[in-house]
């Protein structure tokens, strides 16, 4: 046994780097779980800001939270049944908590506010932004001849599929403005 520089705990010796960095990454249903809890954990927090917040202030933080947490269980949910299709909500909860993050700090008043939006920021939503960034730009599923799956509800012939040929444009008229 070494202990690999790369990941810091012992290895089997001969290890290759393809086997050791699939060793040292978690699986789509552990990012799943990960996403599902931070969406649960907001749900209560959703709470606590409606009840401590001026009216005015707690419709906009509650709206942002609930959007980050439909997302974030959206992504995780879609991880935890197949492990596809979590592309487009992990995004959404990566752009959702980088605003959320930059909204905190901007508006935090010098003092104990700011130093609380400072270790929201680098403990819980900056880490879980760039976790849905990573699983946003991840690779799609491919089938066996190296191809990608085609979306399930396209056509792939008959009256509903787009042609590939252009038709011919149509002349634009333009009432003419005379005085």
């Amino acid at each position: 046994m070494i202990t690999s520089p790369t990941v810091g705990f012992p290895i089997p010796e001969g290890t290759s780097d393809v086997a050791l960095a699939s060793y040292a990454l978690p699986s789509s249903a552990a990012h799943g779980r990960i996403l599902v809890g931070a969406g649960l954990a907001l749900l209560p927090w959703l709470g606590y800001l409606a009840g401590t917040l001026p009216p005015a202030e707690a419709a906009a933080w509650v709206a942002l939270d609930a959007l980050e947490a439909a997302a974030l269980l959206t992504a995780g949910s879609r991880l935890l049944r197949d492990g596809t299709r979590h592309r487009a909500p992990a995004a959404a909860a990566a752009l959702l908590l980088l605003a959320d993050a930059c909204g905190d700090l901007a508006i935090s008043a010098p003092g104990p506010e700011l130093a609380r939006a400072v270790a929201m920021a680098v403990v819980a939503e900056l880490p879980l932004a760039a976790l849905c960034t990573a699983l946003a730009a991840r690779p799609g599923p491919r089938t066996r001849r190296g191809a990608r799956r085609r979306y399930a509800g396209r056509p792939r012939s008959g009256p509903n599929r787009r042609a590939t040929a252009a038709a011919p444009a149509a002349p634009c008229h333009r009432p003419s403005i005379t005085s």
